[in-house]
């Protein structure tokens, strides 16, 4: 019988490379998704790529009746991945309310569910928002947490808080948090990548949209920073290793590899990137000139952060392999893919 995963927010960016790198590992995954930021042809994706499509849930777990019915429906869950979750910085600052809402209470209630059902096993998504602006890098799991710059960021440090109190109180709950830095990229495949609805939040996606003429220019925010270039600083990681850490998180909950209840891992390469840096690299990996404008300082933003990440290289036995410029180069290779299947629909 094949272990199954829980992969909520699974048809998501990361959600959907991890739940074909679930599949090949040989675990059946059932995605739970509300739709609200991603489409339901990501499976169509994941099927081919992996043979095998996964099962589907149409689930907002932010309701209370929903996320019950889910676990009644499928009474063989071994372990959870969470990640559905809203996640741009700047929309949380526009609307606290609706990440506090939905980040908060999808979480409360999973581990609500999981309590009744006796599922021990839980791998969240977790972010370097945790730490707000660092006073030192690169940051470990053992750095201050500071006072979040967004509420984004603040809905992953309370959720943490969270998991910290509710794994204290149950002996049967194992934990493992993953903070992870920016995850870029896309399948090789070029059959799933990151799809956002309407405009981008992250860089890549709206670089390379640039690039491809959707979007006139790329802004650039705030280049007056304490940094070389003047511009923001990021640990920019491929989402296909992003992914293989959360399978291999997986077994070691599953395995009884953990050494506590509740661990957290920093994923990231170890390296900090500007969004110049970033623009340059995409510019030399694709061959493609792109038009930028350099615009204010966007609201929650910090200046740099980027991850020591030696715990999960000895500790969990993962390591980010990609470089930089062949992850820009996945994206590219998404992104004209996506354009490809647009125009053939037409």
């Amino acid at each position: 019988m094949k272990k199954m995963i829980l992969v909520t927010g699974g048809t998501g960016y990361i959600g959907s490379h991890t739940s074909v790198e679930l599949i090949n590992e040989g675990f059946e995954v059932l995605i739970a998704d509300n739709l609200s930021n991603s489409d339901i042809s990501v499976l169509d994706g994941i099927e081919k790529i992996t043979g095998t499509r996964p099962l589907f849930e149409k689930t907002d777990l932010s309701d209370a009746i929903q996320t019950q019915k889910l676990f009644e429906k499928y009474p063989g869950i071994s372990a959870i991945i969470h990640f559905a979750a809203y996640k741009a910085v700047g929309e949380s600052v526009s609307i606290p309310l609706k990440y506090y809402y939905n980040n908060l209470n999808s979480l409360m209630l999973l581990l609500k569910n999981m309590e009744e059902k006796g599922i021990q096993n839980l791998v969240f998504s977790s972010s370097c928002t945790v730490y707000g602006e660092p006073d030192t890098l690169p940051v470990t799991e053992s750095s201050a947490i500071k006072p979040a710059s967004s509420p984004y960021g603040n809905t992953k440090q309370v959720c943490e808080e969270i998991l910290r109190d509710t794994s204290a109180a149950n002996d049967n709950l194992k934990i493992i948090s993953l903070r992870y830095f920016n995850p870029i990229g896309a399948h090789p495949s070029a059959l799933i990548g990151e799809l956002p609805l309407g405009i981008p939040n992250n860089l890549v996606p709206f670089i390379t949209q640039t690039a491809i003429g959707l979007r006139e220019e790329l802004k650039v925010f705030g280049v007056d920073y304490n940094t070389p270039d003047g511009s923001a600083i990021r640990d920019y990681i491929n989402v296909v290793d992003l992914s293989k850490a959360h399978v291999t998180a997986i077994k070691r909950l599953l395995e009884n590899k953990n050494r506590k209840k509740l661990e957290t891992f920093n994923l990231g390469t170890g390296n900090g990137f500007s969004v110049l840096e970033v623009i340059k690299a995409f510019e030399k990996a694709s061959g493609e000139k792109l038009k930028y404008k350099i615009v204010g300082r966007r609201e929650g933003d910090v200046e740099k952060v980027y991850a020591d990440t030696q715990l999960a290289n000895t500790e969990l036995g993962w390591k980010a392999g990609t470089g930089l410029e062949e992850t820009l180069l996945s994206a590219w290779k998404w992104e004209k893919q996506l354009r490809k299947n647009k125009n053939q629909a037409k």
